[in-house]
């Protein structure tokens, strides 16, 4: 059977959001380090950049090699394979750290010409400590911000979502998940992002 290695972190990481939708193509699961940079975005995840100082923690996974799910990975992080700049993430081996001694894996590293101003750099890469310190939004979220969170990502066109509670509005507005169009409300970009970790 054909394998690919990838490192994970962040909502990848088994125990977080994403990592129910490789757990199935998993053949093992090693902890491991490679050497980046990790920012918090606003939304709370962590993004790897290469080419910094610290030893970031994360998992060595090793995958059936399976072309599709490389394929539905590198759409989920915005990978542009016609015009690398416009990627959101770029996937490049990268050398990582095991117990077991040095090895190569795939990594989804955040395009550094995307980072947005509000992203915070994580001093010394540990990104589990700066998540139990303080949770993602995602994880402060209440089910009724959820679902309506949910429920506006999920319109087409001009479709109206109306939001008869007025604190619920006002939770969301000040969160910035939210923003008024006059006539019908829509997910701002952070509400969209919020979304993404969700689903």
């Amino acid at each position: 059977m054909m394998e690919m290695k990838i490192f994970t972190y962040g909502s990848m990481s088994e125990g977080f959001v994403h990592f129910d939708k490789i757990k199935d193509f998993i053949l093992r699961n090693a902890a491991a380090r490679s050497m980046g940079r990790v920012y918090r975005l606003k939304v709370g995840f962590p993004v790897f950049v290469e080419n910094g100082g610290d030893l970031v923690p994360g998992s060595l996974l090793t995958l059936k090699n399976n072309e599709l799910l490389l394929n539905i990975l590198d759409e989920f992080h915005g990978v542009n394979r016609d015009d690398r700049e416009k990627s959101l993430y770029f996937r490049n081996k990268v050398d990582v750290e095991t117990e077991h001694g040095p090895d190569k894996a795939w990594v989804y590293s955040f395009n550094p010409a995307k980072l947005p101003k509000t992203a915070v750099l994580i001093v010394g890469g540990d990104w589990m400590s700066s998540l139990h310190q303080e949770p993602a939004l995602t994880a402060k979220l209440t089910d009724r911000q959820k679902n309506y969170i949910c429920r506006l990502a999920n319109i087409s066109g001009r479709e109206i979502v109306p939001i008869n509670d007025l604190s619920l509005y006002r939770e969301l507005m000040n969160l910035e998940l939210i923003v008024d169009k006059g006539r019908r409300l829509a997910l701002s970009k952070l509400g969209y992002e919020v979304h993404r970790y969700l689903e």
